[in-house]
């Protein structure tokens, strides 16, 4: 009987925990296995800390690479269903763009580069430009 009770409690938790997740898309982190890039964001409370650039203050979010340590900051993020636009800098302040994050299914998000500068990363010690729309996943 402990074990059924447990094994309740358990799954009403996981499942509250979902619908929490599900109720807020635009907070967490999402990948991009192709480039090695990911987003960490949260839109709603634009709170978030860039690790080793705190100097920087709190910002909606940041879009990172998981070889390099230079970020694109989200300045600004505004929420509309399930679409965000965003306003993104380097982490220089001598590039800015334009974007939209939408959500596509509950784990999958096409971020579009709309106009400005060029989102990029360094490779090989060359700058290499990100596609105009780049699809994320969660983990």
């Amino acid at each position: 009987m402990k074990k059924f009770i447990f094994s309740l409690l358990f799954a009403s938790q996981t499942i509250i925990g979902f619908a929490q997740t599900n109720a807020k898309p635009f907070k967490g982190y999402i990948y991009n296995k192709e480039y090695e890039v990911y987003i960490q964001m949260d839109f709603y409370t634009q709170k978030i800390l860039v690790p080793g650039q705190e100097i920087l203050g709190e910002v909606a979010g940041y879009f990172g690479d998981k070889h390099d340590g230079r970020k694109w900051l989200f300045t600004s993020a505004d929420v509309k269903g399930k679409s965000a636009h965003l306003a993104i800098t380097n982490d220089y302040g001598s590039e800015d763009l334009e974007a939209s994050l939408t959500q596509t299914s509950d784990s999958t998000f096409e971020l579009k580069q709309l106009e400005g500068s060029t989102l990029k990363i360094a490779r090989n010690r060359k700058w290499v430009k990100m596609p105009k729309s780049l699809i994320f996943q969660r983990k």
